[in-house]
């Protein structure tokens, strides 16, 4: 897929590197000209980095939104993103659009707009919530909105794993600062609670600090 990212700073990079990682082909636009550069040297190949305005339409057609399977507006701004998430839906047709939205307030106007969604600030109080009722809260207390990311894996086989014999979410020792917060059987995405098993096959999507997020895959790719 072609995906075009609309930010570069912490989160953009981050989902830059992971896409291009997963074999997609990526485009990030940065207006900024430190970040732009920066973006250029650190980004594995074949990333393009556009500097620009995102909420510019030639930088959009530049950065190949035309072509684009999803577009993905990640800055700090929420009007920015909604201009820009707009943008590639009504002129260049993307398919997919989403937004990160900064202010939980603005999730409605966003969703009015046609535009996914994604408040990290939501995410994570009702992460909180639900860690605090299950005594736990502890695992969360040392995140913050702008350092966490989210992460999707596959639960492997072939070690102490088999489709008989899974591991209860509550003995599955994660690294400080990250938690497993849904698992996906069989197509379905359940909320993860700590009595659920998990088995080879299953889908976890994970949060994590973005600065061990690297440690978080090492593990689960382990169990």
């Amino acid at each position: 897929m072609h995906i075009v990212i609309n930010g570069g700073g912490k989160i953009g990079s981050y989902l830059a590197a992971t896409l291009i990682g997963n074999g997609h082909s990526v485009a990030v636009i940065e207006i900024n000209h430190e970040k732009a550069v920066k973006l250029a040297k650190d980004l594995p190949y074949p990333a393009l980095v556009i500097e620009g305005d995102g909420c510019d339409s030639a930088m959009q057609v530049d950065a190949g939104t035309e072509d684009a399977d999803i577009f993905v507006a990640t800055t700090g701004r929420d009007d920015d993103n909604l201009v820009s998430c707009q943008l590639a839906k009504t002129i260049c047709g993307v398919p997919r659009i989403i937004g990160r939205v900064n202010n939980p307030r603005n999730e409605r106007i966003f969703r009015r707009m046609g535009i996914e969604c994604v408040s990290s600030t939501t995410i994570i109080a009702e992460l909180i919530e639900r860690e605090a009722m299950a005594g736990t809260i502890t695992a969360m207390s040392n995140l913050r909105n702008n350092d966490v990311c989210m992460i999707e894996m596959r639960i492997p086989g072939g070690g102490d794993l088999t489709a008989e014999r899974g591991i209860k979410l509550r003995d599955v020792a994660l690294p400080k600062g990250s938690l497993v917060a849904a698992v996906e059987k069989n197509g379905e995405l359940e909320i993860a609670r700590p009595e659920m098993s998990v088995y080879p096959g299953d889908d976890v999507i994970l949060l994590s600090k973005f600065d061990i997020a690297d440690e978080v895959r090492e593990y689960i790719r382990n169990l």
